[in-house]
């Protein structure tokens, strides 16, 4: 992957054009780093719940959404935090220690409400540092080139992240069942990514509300005509977004997967989200973000049909993993792109941080719901029931994220 690096003109007065902000790698840098350490958890979460801990598909599918949708607690915090102060590194900083942290603890979480807390205390700080690290971006990226500067974040975001699951294979293939090695190793890359962020990332000042608008204009802004009808798309869309893990145990259910081999499923996804981060970016740019967006549940549609068939094999697996990884390069990235040109500068973090607990909670929904379906009916059927509410929430969101781009 080819990227020009540029920083901030000598004068401070914005980016220049058509180029990726040395800011921006750098934060790619630091999330590298952690989604290495995050997911190399997160590959083994689902096994490691139901297997060795013992969960049900009930109790599990309630921790997916804890995991999903609990961040969604402090993302307005954080970015109205970062706003108010106009200085939002140190306040991802706090939520990228936190996260840090909860790495570690895990080695002590034995029973449900342990390993409940420390999940919960990761997607706390997931969602305090989410919006200060965007509005940062947006911050440093050329207006025009938001879509681009996201996507290559998000690329160096996932080869972290497919990382991840190839360090959690390795040690799993050393030692099976050597679930504490891979939690001590994930702290270990996690307090490098704090490091990173601390030392090298400059602290770039964003435009602070004055003391007497500063919550109300936020407010206003964040449930205003402009940002109303995409929060409500993201979040009808959000509510039919099944979690990763529950279509990668679907897989393995039907394939009989080794659970040695679970941790690669998500390197496919990974890799094929790497792949596409950037040139998804650069389409949403072109062609226009919020029919990016729509498109790429149109891709995650095609994963519910497939992981619902009676039969499958590498082929179909495969496939899976690519039309998933499509769904993220085209939806992570290009969602706080869109949004964030809705939104005054001085709330962009705030802006980004609404869209982004929209979503978390709708998943969070989803998963408890998905959760209980599979429980009852069986994977197969809780799929194709929310193939066939995502085909409408599809048309729904199409409809109502017409002309949002112009609306700025």
């Amino acid at each position: 992957m080819y990227v020009t690096i540029r920083d901030r003109p000598a004068d401070g007065i914005g980016p220049t054009a058509g180029k990726v902000s040395a800011t921006v790698l750098l934060l790619g840098t630091v999330s590298l780093l952690t989604d290495v350490s995050s997911e190399m958890v997160a590959s083994v979460l689902p096994l490691y719940l139901t297997a060795a801990v013992g969960l049900s598909p009930v109790a599990y599918g309630f921790l997916d959404g804890v995991y999903q949708g609990v961040s969604a607690f402090l993302r307005i915090a954080g970015g109205y935090a970062g706003d108010r102060g106009g200085q939002p590194k140190w306040v991802a900083v706090v939520g990228y220690g936190a996260s840090a942290i909860s790495r570690i603890a895990m080695l002590a979480a034995t029973g449900f409400a342990a390993i409940t807390a420390v999940v919960t205390a990761d997607r706390l700080g997931k969602g305090l540092r989410t919006a200060p690290r965007d509005a940062l971006i947006a911050e440093a990226s050329d207006p025009a080139m938001l879509g681009r500067a996201f996507g290559v974040h998000r690329a160096l975001d996932t080869i972290g992240a497919a990382l991840g699951p190839l360090v959690a294979f390795a040690l799993l293939w050393s030692v099976p069942g050597s679930y504490d090695s891979i939690f001590v190793v994930s702290f270990a890359f996690a307090v490098v990514g704090v490091a990173v962020l601390v030392l090298f990332v400059p602290n770039l000042r964003t435009t602070a509300p004055s003391a007497r608008t500063g919550l109300r204009r936020v407010l206003r802004e964040v449930g205003g005509r402009r940002l109303r009808r995409p929060l409500i798309a993201a979040g009808l869309l959000g509510l039919l977004t099944v979690g990763d893990g529950f279509l990668y145990l679907a897989l393995q259910e039907r394939d009989d997967v080794a659970a040695v081999y679970f941790p690669l499923l998500y390197v496919g996804t990974n890799i094929a989200y790497l792949a596409l981060a950037v040139p998804m970016g650069r389409l949403a740019d072109r062609f226009g973000r919020a029919r990016v967006l729509v498109a790429g549940h149109g891709a995650l549609l095609a994963c519910y049909l497939l992981g619902a068939l009676p039969s499958g094999g590498p082929g179909l697996t495969l496939a899976v993993l690519l039309l998933l990884g499509v769904f993220y390069a085209a939806t992570d990235g290009v969602l706080p792109a869109l949004v964030s040109r809705l939104v005054p500068a001085e709330t962009r973090g705030s802006g980004i941080a609404a869209a982004q607990t929209v979503v978390v909670l709708a998943r969070f929904a989803s998963s408890l719901t998905f959760g209980v379906l599979w429980a009852v009916r069986g994977p197969a059927v809780s799929l194709l029931l929310f193939a066939a509410f995502l085909v409408v929430a599809i048309g729904v969101a199409a409809w109502m994220l017409r002309g949002a781009e112009a609306a700025r």
